[in-house]
């Protein structure tokens, strides 16, 4: 798996998010504690609600549109909601992010 670097974890405020573009998909990269980063599709599957743009409480976002929660582990909607967004895969080396590009790639093409 080739991984992409996408920046630094210090660069993302803690509970907060920044949105990576790619070619075929914006990712919304989440900071959920000092050293964690999760990285998920930046779209709510309820309509399309920027995620990046939500609010982080533990490991789930709400969505900023219609208040969806949305697991950053899983990319499933929590709650009585149904849906879910896809998680792409994310490492944290010495504070460095990298995105596995293939995930990216192929997420994008089914």
């Amino acid at each position: 798996m080739n991984w992409f670097p996408i920046g630094n974890i210090a660069d993302i405020p803690l509970l907060g998010a920044r949105c990576v573009k790619t070619p075929n998909m914006k990712i919304a990269v989440f900071r959920s504690d000092e050293h964690t980063a999760h990285a998920i599709e930046n779209s709510c599957p309820h309509k399309g609600g920027p995620l990046s743009e939500g609010i982080v409480h533990g490991t789930s976002v709400t969505c900023p549109m219609h208040n969806w929660v949305i697991s950053l582990e899983t990319g499933k909607a929590l709650g009585a909601d149904e849906g879910e967004v896809r998680v792409i895969p994310i490492r944290n080396e010495d504070g460095k992010l990298f995105i596995a590009l293939e995930a990216v790639m192929l997420e994008a093409a089914e």
